[in-house]
């Protein structure tokens, strides 16, 4: 490398470093606001966490007193970015981890929501962070944690099931989701997604165009009930401990009311087969995850009626890889898993659709 361009690698490190330091100022400043008795804050170690689809991620430790009390605690900051592969609303997520927060679906306990940009630039919200955890999707399936898989399982769909179980209205969900019919859940999904797709499209998708097509001909029927969906129910959304154990849910940032059979179908399409053999997100066969959701959640998954909720998880999984290509593209958001994913799934996504629909082995 050239002496200019060492100078110029500076300069980008140098421009990092004080974008850091000046939001772990700014931040501490807010938890101040937020703390109003608290002192001695101070925001350390903060560290951007990269791949997250719709905001940016840090984690970071955060020091204070409190009277005599001396706290430390390790907390996530989730911040709105200038774009992202899905434009999703901080409420609805925000919301949805404080429904959820105590009950029999593990989340982080969400500690603040701020929706005034002048803080931090962008609305966001901090919540906990659990140590020693791992979410990686092809590290939950390789050795150790692949000696749990099973255990993981049945925890996944268990959990799965319990989401789909809840009462919106008594998690008081219902006054930050919008409300759907049963007869129109499908249709709104896959109208927002192909509008997705018509806005966002750098290049013709006559692959996923032809599933869309297939959808609207064969409706599924009307949900046996209309419940919280999470939106992005997969193998790399949840924290597993050293023992296997699932110790949280992550990445509400989709959650909505609707047919729970859209989260059974994602959380079974092919693209999330990250040990590279059959089985759904890497750690049961398709059939025994059915069955423990089934068994869960109290309803059924009719065979006719998933396929079409597999048909769409294809449509809707397209739709957001090509929606991060745009945003990339458009110079918009210059992380590169938006055009790594744009990239890479868009294949197998087309091939995911093809298989569910009969055209591809």
């Amino acid at each position: 490398m050239t002496g200019a361009g060492l100078r110029d690698l500076d300069l980008r490190d140098d421009t990092l470093g004080n974008a850091m330091t000046s939001l772990d100022s700014r931040l501490a400043a807010y938890i101040a606001h937020r703390i109003p008795d608290a002192e001695d804050i101070v925001v350390r170690d903060l560290e951007r966490i990269f791949g997250g689809a719709s905001r940016e991620t840090y984690r970071f430790w955060l020091d204070y007193r409190q009277g005599a009390e001396s706290v430390s605690r390790p907390l996530i900051l989730r911040r709105d970015p200038p774009g992202s592969l899905i434009e999703t609303d901080r409420a609805t997520e925000f919301g949805t981890y404080r429904a959820f927060f105590g009950t029999a679906v593990p989340v982080p306990e969400p500690l603040w929501l701020e929706e005034e940009a002048s803080w931090l630039d962008h609305p966001f919200f901090v919540m906990e962070q659990l140590l020693g955890m791992e979410a990686g999707p092809t590290q939950v399936v390789a050795p150790p944690y692949d000696q749990y898989a099973e255990q993981m399982a049945q925890q996944k769909w268990t959990i799965l099931g319990e989401i789909h179980r809840a009462d919106p209205s008594a998690l008081g969900l219902d006054s930050v989701m919008e409300a759907v019919t049963p007869d129109a859940c499908w249709r709104r999904e896959l109208t927002h997604w192909e509008r997705t797709i018509n806005e966002d499209e750098l290049c013709p998708q006559p692959v996923i165009r032809a599933a869309i097509r297939w959808l609207r001909r064969n409706p599924p029927p009307p949900p046996e009930r209309v419940g919280v969906v999470h939106g992005d129910y997969r193998t790399g959304n949840f924290l597993v401990d050293p023992e296997g154990v699932i110790r949280a849910i992550l990445d509400w940032e989709m959650a909505h009311l609707g047919d729970p059979l859209e989260d059974l179908a994602w959380s079974l399409n092919p693209v999330w087969r990250w040990a590279g053999d059959e089985r759904a997100g890497g750690l049961a066969p398709r059939e025994e995850a059915i069955e423990i959701w089934e068994k869960a959640s109290g309803l059924r998954a009719e065979s006719d009626a998933l396929r079409w909720w597999e048909v769409f998880s294809s449509v809707k999984g397209q739709a957001i890889w090509i929606s991060g290509g745009k945003e990339f593209t458009d110079g918009k958001n210059q992380d590169m898993i938006l055009a790594l994913s744009a990239w890479l799934m868009g294949n197998s996504q087309d091939r995911a659709a093809l298989y569910t629909l009969g055209h591809f082995t």
